[in-house]
């Protein structure tokens, strides 16, 4: 027995499936595995996603003040402060977006769902599109003490690299530079627990070489020859992702990356899928799914941020 006729360029679905699109199955699973693959749901916090209807919304953060400290006097009285805490606003400025069509035949001919399919395939696609948004976007907002040939809130003179002249990372020296970026973050007292860093694949390559063939080194017992998540090293866990993008430093003469290094309580990320529809198809039978996801991010420590400059 044949299948139906089919029109040129209309896929065929009936060996996969198409079963049981329902948007807030679909949405929930979705989120799900865009949340397990996405190197920024695990290096920013996520304290204020609940809140998002719809892009352009705005989220006021409040920040925590600085309490003065006084020194007393016997007899001299208590001066009171009144603290001010500042806002932040969190823009949902970013959108992306998915659709596609099932046709009823390929539906009744399904043998698996395809909505797992294709709900595993838009969550990698999606974090692709968020990830590299930003990943490329945050390095810039570390505070002026955690980047540049002048790194360092106390002492002034750790190189992290600047524009013309990037820090040359080598097999024999990428744990001290790593060491360095986790000096930055001491010096502006960051915690040591929730600390991350995202490398460049090339860069996991050098470290690969480096010194660190004894796993040991990475805090646990397993090998450093992994993908995504890397392992512990100097306080940090190590990420590896492709989706930050080099950039031609032409006083260099060479191509750049811009690593960024943090804590995880730096940057708020709040991502929600705020429409999931199946709408008829008006020119076939079958169906027409669409979704949209809203997101948005910001910095709002830039001191628990840091920004290293590097090339190979």
């Amino acid at each position: 027995m044949t299948g139906p006729v089919r029109a040129p360029g209309h896929p065929d679905y009936s060996s996969t499936s198409a079963s049981g699109f329902i948007p807030a199955l679909w949405s929930g699973k979705l989120v799900q595995k865009l949340y397990a693959a996405t190197v920024f749901g695990e290096i920013a916090n996520t304290d204020y996603e609940g809140e998002i209807k719809n892009q352009g919304d705005t989220i006021n953060i409040r920040t925590v003040p600085s309490i003065v400290i006084k020194d007393y006097k016997i007899g001299g009285g208590l001066n009171y402060e009144k603290p001010v805490s500042d806002k932040v606003t969190l823009q949902i400025d970013q959108a992306k977006y998915f659709a596609f069509e099932v046709n009823d035949v390929d539906a009744h001919q399904a043998d698996i769902k395809l909505m797992d399919e294709f709900s595993t395939d838009g969550g990698e696609q999606m974090k692709v599109a968020i990830d590299t948004t930003l990943l490329n976007r945050h390095y810039a907002d570390a505070a002026a003490s955690n980047r540049g040939d002048t790194a360092g809130a106390l002492s002034g003179d750790i190189n992290l690299g600047k524009a013309g002249a990037p820090v040359k990372i080598t097999k024999e020296n990428i744990l001290d530079v790593l060491v360095d970026c986790g000096t930055v973050l001491d010096e502006q007292n960051i915690p040591e627990q929730g600390r991350w860093v995202v490398l460049p694949a090339w860069m996991n390559g050098m470290l690969k070489k480096s010194d660190l063939r004894d796993a040991s080194i990475m805090g646990d017992a397993t090998s450093v020859f992994r993908n995504g998540k890397v392992g512990m090293l100097d306080r940090f866990t190590v990420y590896i992702s492709n989706n930050t993008t080099a950039v031609d430093d032409v006083a260099a003469a060479k191509k750049a990356s811009n690593v960024m290094f943090g804590h995880k309580k730096a940057i708020t990320f709040a991502s929600q899928m705020t429409q999931m529809e199946t709408l008829p198809n008006p020119n076939d039978f079958g169906k027409l799914v669409r979704g949209l996801n809203v997101f948005g991010s910001k910095v709002i420590d830039p001191k628990a941020v840091g920004n290293l400059y590097c090339s190979r």
